[in-house]
């Protein structure tokens, strides 16, 4: 839903009152409007008046919008959002509550809030945690204010807010959360310029390597000499089966069991999982 926000004056239809009575430029009297509102059931005649009672009060919309101006989001949006606002607090308004600037200026600045809270942070963080940005981010501004002042440390926001330093890093790595740069974005200006995805590390694949080699050291100790020199021959010098049979003199089929029973020996070892031994400390091999 898109609602118009380039009106920056109230209907002509509308009912004005005397200036001296008005709180602001943009609070109009409307109660007439919002007593007639209440009377009738949903049809174009209630549409018409809500039309018109959005008109009157979009101005103070807007004002309450501009307030959240520098947080990065446009001001169109914030508008948009804000009048959004201002439809729901029509709408939810009842004449015998009392002011509607009373009612609709916590109700659209709660939606402004709901918008930057919900759409606009670029990880999802908990409410706790965006609480103690907004605080920290209000002490920075409060404690620089004066030009040349320095930027304050983490002890100096937790005296001026009344937070814990710990609550006070919290609040800063949020601030860092608000918004995210793009893996494609250019980090140089020159013609040799790079990317940030060019800065980032890629897997080395020999790390996993190096992990299984070290979880199966101490498997490979334990095996009996004959069947070290058998894994040896066959991984390591890469010799068949047939080959290390001859060499041993046992057969293909023996080499082959002896080799599937160190493996899983070794694996089991590896796993935090003694493999089965005989009773004298030896491979069970037959």
């Amino acid at each position: 839903m898109l609602i118009d926000t380039s009106t920056s004056r109230p209907s002509t239809q509308t009912t004005q009152a005397p200036s001296h009575m008005r709180r602001h430029d943009d609070a109009p009297d409307t109660a007439d409007l919002f007593a007639r509102l209440a009377n009738l059931e949903d049809g174009p005649e209630r549409d018409a008046i809500r039309d018109q009672l959005v008109k009157a009060w979009l101005p103070m919309a807007h004002r309450i919008a501009g307030r959240f101006r520098d947080r990065g989001e446009s001001v169109e949006d914030l508008r948009q959002v804000a009048a959004l606002g201002l439809v729901k607090a029509i709408d939810r308004f009842a004449p015998e509550r009392g002011a509607f600037e009373s009612y609709a200026v916590p109700t659209i600045t709660g939606e402004v809030k709901r918008h930057f809270r919900d759409r606009m942070w670029a990880l999802r963080v908990p409410r706790r945690v965006q609480e103690l940005r907004n605080k920290v981010r209000i002490a920075r501004r409060e404690l620089t204010q004066t030009p040349g002042t320095p930027e304050p440390s983490v002890a100096d926001l937790a005296a001026h807010t009344g937070l814990t330093e710990e609550e006070v890093s919290c609040g800063l790595e949020a601030l860092e959360s608000f918004s995210t740069l793009s893996l494609d974005a250019e980090l140089s200006g020159d013609d040799d310029g790079y990317s940030l995805a060019d800065t980032l590390g890629a897997t080395d694949s020999s790390f996993d390597t190096v992990i299984d080699r070290e979880s199966a050291k101490e498997g490979l100790r334990r095996l009996p000499e004959r069947e070290r020199a058998i894994l040896y021959m066959r991984f390591f010098e890469d010799m068949t089966q047939s080959r290390i049979a001859d060499q041993l003199g046992i057969s293909q089929m023996h080499v082959s069991r002896l080799i599937s029973r160190s493996c899983a020996q070794v694996r089991a070892e590896a796993m935090g999982q003694r493999g089965r031994r005989g009773t004298d400390g030896r491979s069970t091999a037959v």
